[in-house]
């Protein structure tokens, strides 16, 4: 797999070129409403989102979360029963918190929603309907983008807009993506490879291509970004669903239950403490309405914390199986080392000093442009003090380029033919001129190979015959902090696999070095299916990044593919999420986004129930205490009276909500733990702070309504 972790910048553009992201630095294109719960006490945030959430009263749209529609309809039925008694301020003071209960929970949903349709905003902005130049045969003809079908050939030069997406077939240019990515920097798009693919709405800097169309009209990339990133496309996942449905049976359970006291209190003689508005008041505080508000908005989070990093998920269900990830497959090139080998070191061979194989090597490098050319000329430099010299300088200097077959590059000056390259290539050439090889040579290749390297052969013919002059240990160094990330991922219970091209030597050397679990050398696209299987068939969740076309059925069949946003259509659409800024250490993130989603929805949760116990001291004591006496012990909080009792305790039901959806915008915090610790944590924290926090809100409310209306 051929990765792409920098952007590949047109020379002829005066744009600086951007390098290549760390995957703990901040991605240029961020959420427009910054750090998320930062804006929910926003007043601006608040006035556009509170609009949404009076129009999701619409019971149709409410039927969607059974808790909360329950809600709905106590709120109408105490509604009704306030209008039949206007001068019963108990009732409607009760009515008037249980409407703010449901409007808090839509406003939670709302904000959330908000942050999304923000972003999408900029998205449309970035669309343009624009006029496609479509070949029919030899020539021309100018059609709107809205009518380019797939497999429509366009021809885009300098300055105009990509009408639709598709893959270049013709050409290679330069491309302002901006608009998608938020980075400044173009990048190259070219026909073959890996780099192909282009996206409708971007701009054309230079040069001319032909692009396959690849998608319908409305079904861009842009469409579907703006349909994620503002919820319209977001569908509840399989875990949503099974927790939505145990909140339904927990409704139903303390429906029935609120149902039978009625009955009870009738045969106790306290009939006239369990009114309707009373038992509806009951019900919304013991049914689970905290994690009920909550819930969609956790979701729409965890998708947003995602956009705000430049990954796009194709759908919740591959947020939360990035949480539940047990297998991760890394590419090496580009996600584990830099991708750039460099010179390290200039290893001679017996009767040879090292001065003599940097000098041999810098000439020989000296027309060689690639990173690891260019990584010689500057060891030499740097290690040894030579001048650091450049083509011109060298009259008569015939420069030997570097090619598939011959697999050396080298120069002919002076009477001295410098050659530099593989250790096969390189043997043979001075073998063919009746040199020799010093015995050593292949020992000190083999020895850079187990280190993880890469050994050149550095020789030159002059008139003392043709010879090995010593060996360039090529590098290929692995990231900063890899190390550290990996054994956090294996505190976590996740294992780490290293994908690589390279001979198993070599991919041993370099997953010691960082520390994965295990690696994959040699790898084809077979290999990588056939290791997705085998983690999946033992129970494992398997994520993996990928870019190119072979990749795209390891891509489809991993639980969360990672496609990157430089790579072909076919890999984009193969995966179940897209990585804007092609970086593929995001994957590790990812992951741990999705872990705070699933930690946050299940904290929350236990929050949830735990609040119902201390609502449950609160209300029932008030209600039957005349009738039963002794059941004044179970009022432990001390309050005032069966009135103020109920009324508190539905005053911090509706407020515990709007104080809790900071919490579930920006997430619980992650940390690398075992399932068990975390288990542990949390019931200490969210599961005490649940019993507890009732108890002092409700206690405090109370006080505050005792004083304000005296004798209640």
């Amino acid at each position: 797999m051929t990765t792409d972790t920098t952007r590949q910048e047109d020379p002829m553009s005066t744009v600086t070129p951007s390098r290549a992201p760390h995957h703990d630095a901040p991605t240029a294109h961020r959420h427009p409403e910054g750090r998320l719960g930062a804006g929910l006490f926003d007043p601006g945030q608040l006035a556009r989102s509170l609009p949404d959430a009076l129009r999701k009263l619409d019971p149709r749209v409410m039927i969607k979360s059974p808790v909360m529609f329950v809600v709905l309809v106590g709120s109408v039925v105490t509604t009704v029963l306030a209008v039949r008694d206007p001068g019963d301020w108990f009732g409607w003071t009760i009515t008037a918190w249980l409407w703010l209960t449901v409007v808090f929970a839509n406003l939670a949903e709302a904000v959330a929603e908000g942050r999304g349709k923000a972003q999408a905003d900029t998205l449309r902005r970035a669309k343009t309907d624009t006029v496609a130049r479509r070949l029919a045969g030899e020539t021309e003809e100018r059609v709107p983008g809205t009518g380019l079908r797939v497999g429509d050939l366009v021809v885009c030069e300098a300055g105009d807009i990509i009408p639709g997406d598709g893959d270049v077939v013709e050409g290679v240019a330069s491309v302002d993506e901006s608009a998608i990515t938020g980075e400044s920097a173009p990048v190259i798009r070219e026909s073959g490879g890996d780099r192909s693919a282009v996206t409708g709405g971007t701009k054309v800097l230079s040069d001319r291509v032909v692009i396959r169309i690849t998608t319908k009209p409305g079904e861009t990339f842009i469409d579907r970004m703006i349909n994620l990133v503002e919820g319209a496309a977001r569908q509840k996942t399989p875990n949503e669903i099974a927790l939505n449905i145990l909140l339904a049976s927990l409704t139903i359970v303390f429906l029935l239950a609120v149902v039978t006291l009625k009955p009870f209190a009738i045969y106790a003689g306290a009939d006239g403490q369990t009114s309707m508005i009373v038992l509806t008041a009951l019900l919304v505080c013991l049914i689970p309405t905290t994690i009920g508000a909550l819930l969609s908005a956790i979701g729409i989070a965890g998708m947003d914390r995602l956009v705000q990093r430049n990954v796009l998920a194709m759908s919740g269900r591959a947020v939360e199986a990035a949480g539940d990830v047990s297998t991760l497959l890394l590419d090496k090139t580009g996600t584990i080392t830099l991708g750039n080998r460099q010179a390290s070191e200039f290893v001679p061979v017996r009767g040879v000093t090292a001065a003599e194989v940097a000098d041999a090597a810098q000439l020989s490098s000296l027309a060689d442009e690639t990173p690891e050319g260019r990584s010689v000329v500057v060891l030499a430099k740097e290690a040894y003090g030579l001048r650091e010299r450049h083509q011109g300088e060298l009259a008569g200097a015939e420069w030997i380029a570097f090619t598939a077959q011959t697999r050396m590059s080298g120069v002919d000056v002076d009477g001295r033919r410098i050659r530099k390259g593989a250790a096969g290539s390189v043997v043979a050439w001075v073998r063919e001129r009746g040199g020799t090889v010093a015995e050593d040579a292949d020992t000190v290749a083999s020895r850079i190979s187990e280190a993880g390297g890469t050994p050149l052969l550095v020789a030159v013919h002059d008139d003392r015959g043709a010879r090995v002059l010593g060996v360039i240990h090529l590098k290929d160094v692995v990231k900063d902090g890899m190390r550290e990330r990996f054994a956090e991922l294996r505190r976590m219970g996740i294992k780490t696999i290293m994908i690589t091209g390279d001979n198993p030597l070599t991919a041993k050397a370099i997953a010691d070095e960082a520390g994965v679990d295990d690696f994959l050398a040699e790898a084809t696209p077979e290999d990588k299916m056939a290791l997705i299987k085998r983690e999946q068939a033992g129970g494992k969740l398997v994520a993996m990044t990928g870019d190119g076309t072979n990749d795209a059925p390891a891509l489809a069949q991993a639980d969360v593919g990672v496609a990157m946003n430089t790579g072909t259509s076919a890999a984009k659409e193969a995966g179940n999420m897209v990585d804007l800024d092609s970086n593929p250490t995001k994957l590790i993130e990812i992951v741990e986004i999705g872990k705070q989603l699933l930690i946050t929805r299940g904290a929350l949760t236990t929050f949830s129930i735990a609040n119902d116990v201390a609502k449950y001291f609160a209300i029932i004591p008030a209600m039957f205490a005349v009738a039963y006496p002794s059941l004044d012990k179970l009022n432990i909080m001390g309050l005032a009276s069966p009135e103020s009792a109920i009324l508190s305790a539905v005053v911090f039901n509706a407020l515990i909500i709007i104080a809790l959806v900071p919490l579930a915008l920006r997430g619980v915090r992650y940390r690398p733990m075992s399932a068990d610790r975390m288990l542990r944590r949390n019931l200490g924290i969210y599961g005490l702070g649940g019993l507890i926090a009732p108890f002092l809100g409700i206690k405090l409310i109370d006080v505050l309504i005792s004083s304000l209306i005296p004798g209640l």
